[in-house]
């Protein structure tokens, strides 16, 4: 009797239990298969051990639905994963309504986006277009990765046809982010962020899913040519804010503001005149940049390489990373700029060019290059001298240097001029022998004749040429006689006498113009008035005695 009574209340327990029911439940006991789990109607239930990623301890409580009552052996049959379904469900329904965001996991790429597991065996689809708020290139690169999604579209099935959507939970997100930013920031504060993309002008740094931009010119306080030498892809960096408009919403974040501007000390370290020992950290084809110390760097244009040698190209004698010596030859703390010379170290040969290179020295030296002018002939490594085109000879016309000589030719030249302030040296041939137009005005003054070689006859006149190969001219007007008429026969007639001597009064001489005038004309004109001059000076000396034909003809020229 007493059994049955205590049998008829045990079933009586079962009255307020529901299949599907979810009820808290406390382990009591636990082996290798079951968990066993006290519902509190008398009654314990059995939950394999496989429903449990993480076995309970005894006393533990945990959820769990009613699957099916028992009546005659007294055990009920419960569910934990079935619970903790029911109340994902839940979970998901509620946060598809209010769209708040909800935890899942990207585990299988798919055609058109991914699964995604959302707990309790419910899987969502989340569209490629909306996994990321940048364009996903790799896909198979969010596998495995655990985030927030918003659910756009519901379905209680565990049937795939849930559709999620990561991208608008980043984008609320990191809006939220960037609203809080703006709203607590000041000019002045350090931010933290990830360098995320370089371009020529600096790099974008993540602030959190928005953009800041550190341009080149702020990374550092001396010169930068790549923004990757100052930082590094995906490296987390501090930055300071010098920079924010909430309207255009920029932000310019500054990395050598994170320390004090040397510029502003330099002064108290250096002056002009100071020599750095420092490395080599640019070179362009104006020049050298030397890093004088950490922001500041300096600049030895190309002229201020070497007192002599023409540098077309700093490469040519220098490397990047190459310590070097240099002297401050000036700065602009407002355009923050160093001029640096390496030259100023050396002795300048310019200074004692004089003494080494006197007027009138003669030397061997070869031929470096030659121009339609002339030629530069180097006399020491890095100083040239030139022999100009007019320097080659007093009488010789040379049209073309290269006529003359050629590159590697070793000529005897002379110091003709010597210009240290302008790092000039002239030099000359036809200095090594005498000047044959002076020689020639010696010996031929004005009124001489001279007696040369006929080399050409041009539409003006022809060309004689006389002692020392100098070359004078007789104009045609001067090829006739005075009391003759010029005729165009008459320079035509000289055509066939090139290279027969002829002989002339000089008329004009110029060794500075190095021009020769000479004339036929004039020559007669002289031979006329001498003839006549002793003719006159013969009929002196017979007016003692009586010549009757002299006084005819002295009544005829008075006539």
């Amino acid at each position: 009797m007493e059994n049955e009574t205590q049998m008829t209340e045990y079933l009586k327990s079962f009255a307020g239990i529901e299949d599907g029911q979810i009820v808290t439940g406390t382990v009591v006991q636990l082996n290798n298969e079951f968990v066993l789990v006290d519902v509190g109607y008398k009654s314990e239930g059995r939950i394999p051990v496989n429903e449990f990623i993480e076995l309970p301890q005894i006393g533990d409580k945990v959820n769990v639905t009613i699957i099916k009552k028992e009546g005659s052996g007294g055990q009920v049959i419960v569910s934990k994963k079935k619970a903790e379904a029911k109340e994902r469900t839940e979970v998901l329904k509620k946060a598809a309504e209010e769209k708040t965001p909800i935890l899942g996991k990207f585990i299988k790429v798919i055609k058109g986006g991914y699964e995604v597991d959302l707990g309790a065996d419910y899987k969502g689809f989340c569209p490629l277009s909306k996994a990321d708020v940048n364009r996903v290139e790799d896909p198979e690169s969010l596998i495995g990765k655990t985030d927030y999604f918003i659910i756009d579209k519901f379905h209680a099935g565990q049937k795939l046809k849930s559709v999620v959507s990561r991208r608008e939970y980043l984008e609320k997100k990191i809006q939220e982010n960037k609203d809080q930013f703006f709203k607590t920031v000041q000019i002045g504060d350090v931010v933290e962020g990830e360098v995320k993309s370089f371009t020529s002008f600096g790099a974008f740094i993540d602030l959190g899913g928005f953009d800041g931009l550190l341009h080149i010119n702020d990374m550092s306080w001396g010169h930068v040519s790549r923004p990757k030498d100052f930082v590094k892809k995906g490296q987390i960096v501090q930055l300071r804010l010098i920079n924010i408009d909430p309207e255009t919403q920029k932000i310019n974040l500054s990395l050598k503001h994170m320390e004090a501007d040397p510029w502003t000390s330099f002064e108290q370290r250096y002056q002009v005149g100071d020599v750095i020992t420092k490395p080599v950290t640019k070179i362009t084809s104006f020049g050298v940049f030397i890093e004088i110390e950490p922001g500041i760097e300096g600049l030895a244009h190309v002229s201020e390489l070497s007192w002599t040698k023409k540098i077309n190209n700093p490469k040519d004698i220098l490397n990047i990373g190459d310590v070097v010596s240099a002297k401050i030859l000036g700065y602009d703390l407002d355009k923050k700029r160093v001029s640096l010379g390496l030259k100023q170290l050396q002795e300048n040969p310019w200074d004692t060019i004089t003494e080494r290179y006197p007027l009138g020295k003669v030397l061997k030296a070869p031929v470096v290059k030659v121009t339609n002018s002339g030629a530069f002939i180097e006399l020491e490594d890095g100083i040239d001298g030139f022999l100009h085109i007019d320097d080659v000879s007093w009488t010789k016309k040379i049209k073309n240097m290269d006529q003359f000589c050629k590159v590697g030719d070793v000529l005897e030249v002379s110091i003709s001029k010597v210009e240290p302030e302008h790092r000039r040296i002239r030099l000359s041939v036809k200095a090594l022998g005498g000047n044959p137009w002076q020689t020639l005005k010696k010996d031929y003054p004005k009124g001489s004749l001279i007696t040369g070689t006929i080399t050409s006859v041009t539409d003006f006149g022809v060309f004689v040429k006389v002692i020392g190969d100098i070359e004078g001219l007789i104009s045609k007007f001067n090829l006739v006689g005075p009391d003759e008429e010029y005729k165009d026969e008459v320079l035509e007639s000289y055509k066939s006498k090139i290279g027969e001597p002829v002989t002339a009064m000089v008329v004009d001489i110029n060794p500075q113009t190095q021009k020769l005038n000479l004339s036929i004309k004039e020559m007669i004109r002289k031979s006329q008035e001498s003839e006549m001059a002793k003719y006159m000076a013969d009929d002196k000396e017979e007016e003692d005695t009586y010549n009757p034909f002299a006084d005819m003809l002295k009544g005829k020229t008075e006539n």
